[in-house]
């Protein structure tokens, strides 16, 4: 199920002379609303290459953030994302704690990673695109989010829940994360390209559920 509107079948004809707006499924337009990210059955994270020979995934553990969606027009829709850096988790303490050092996120100086969407729109289907500046450290670059509608429910509490998943590709030395060490086999220990991924389940507001 497509999160916004559909294009209507009984649209007239190019001779036509009068237009007629595109019909809005009536389910689609009631999950317009407010929403809050559920931080315990959502995931914010990345994946990176370690060493040119495998990947390492991590998360952050603390985040929170809001959606507005709109079930008839892309366009008015909108995200804003706040991570808490020092809840990064890779499995490994000495890792994190390098993590959130001066060498990459300095978290003690800047604790948060965000988002603020400028531009939402629908790719096809359940295929979405949410543009907007990603900022971390003292560095604010644009950043478009690719991400897929799994769909509405209403969960055992009465919470309307709304749920995406996707990812982006960055370079992190765009965002002045640039540290590294060089092997003696050539190459680099960590990969410039990193992924991110997102795994969202949001709560309507209580304002705004019918």
């Amino acid at each position: 199920m497509a999160l916004f509107n559909r294009k209507n079948n009984n649209a007239p004809s190019a001779t036509a002379t009068a237009t007629v707006a595109p019909a809005v499924d009536p389910a689609l337009a009631a999950l317009t609303g407010d929403y809050a990210i559920d931080p315990a059955h959502s995931s914010i994270g990345f994946t990176v290459r370690h060493a040119m020979v495998t990947n390492v995934r991590g998360t952050f553990g603390e985040h929170e953030g809001s959606l507005k969606l709109d079930g008839s027009d892309p366009a008015n829709s909108a995200a804003s994302i706040d991570v808490k850096i020092a809840s990064v988790d890779t499995g490994i303490a000495d890792r994190d704690g390098h993590l959130v050092s001066g060498d990459f996120f300095d978290a003690e100086k800047f604790p948060l990673m965000t988002f603020r969407s400028t531009q939402a729109e629908q790719l096809g289907g359940d295929k979405y695109r949410v543009t907007g500046d990603l900022t971390i450290k003292d560095v604010t670059r644009p950043l478009s989010i690719d991400l897929e509608f799994n769909g509405s429910a209403t969960d055992v509490y009465g919470n309307e829940r709304v749920g995406f998943e996707g990812s982006a590709d960055i370079l992190r030395s765009d965002w002045g994360l640039t540290w590294n060490a060089a092997l003696e086999t050539g190459g680099v220990m960590v990969s410039d390209k990193v992924k991110l991924n997102f795994d969202i389940s949001a709560i309507k507001s209580a304002a705004t559920q019918a």
